[in-house]
C-alpha cells in the first residue's frame, strides 16, 4: 500500500484575502448604518476588552504591527469612541475606549451578530465551526 504525499495547490495568502474580501463584502453592510467598519468595529471591541493598554500591547495582542494598528486607530480617535492618555512615564501612552466608544459599541453588536448569522447561513453553521477551529490552529502555529 503506497501512501500519497498532497502538496496543496495555489496560494495561501492569496485565497486567504479572497476570502476575507467576501467575508467583509457579507457583512459591511449590517454596519453602514453604525458608521463603523467591521475592522473599526473589531478593533473598538478589542480597545475596550483590553484597554486601557498601550498600543504596542494592543498590536501584539491583534497580531498588527504598530503602523497598521495607528492607521485603524486614528478614525476611532478621531471620532472621540477612543482616546490616547498619559502612560506611566513621558513617553508612554495607553488608549481606552470612551463612553461613547462602548455605547456605539454595544449598540452595533446586534448588527454584527446579524452578520455572524449570514455568513452562517451561507457556509453552513459545521463549516464554520470547522474554519474557526483551523483558523485558530494556524494562529497559534503561525506565531
Amino acid at each position: 500500500m503506497s501512501s500519497k504525499t498532497v502538496v496543496p495547490k495555489g496560494c495561501t495568502n492569496l485565497k486567504l484575502r479572497r476570502l476575507t474580501r467576501l467575508v467583509s463584502a457579507q457583512c459591511e453592510p449590517f454596519f453602514s448604518a453604525s458608521g463603523l467598519t467591521t475592522t473599526q468595529y473589531s478593533l473598538l471591541g478589542h480597545v475596550e476588552q483590553l484597554g486601557p493598554i498601550a498600543p504596542g500591547q494592543l498590536a501584539r495582542e491583534m497580531d498588527l504591527d504598530a503602523s497598521t494598528l495607528t492607521r485603524n486607530l486614528q478614525p476611532l480617535l478621531g471620532a472621540g469612541l477612543a482616546e490616547l492618555l498619559p502612560g506611566e512615564d513621558a513617553r508612554s501612552r495607553i488608549v481606552q475606549a470612551t463612553p461613547a466608544g462602548r455605547a456605539l459599541r454595544a449598540e452595533v453588536k446586534a448588527q454584527w451578530k446579524r452578520a455572524q448569522l449570514s455568513i452562517n447561513a451561507k457556509l453552513g453553521e459545521a463549516r464554520v465551526q470547522r474554519l474557526h477551529e483551523l483558523l485558530d490552529e494556524c494562529l497559534e502555529l503561525m506565531r
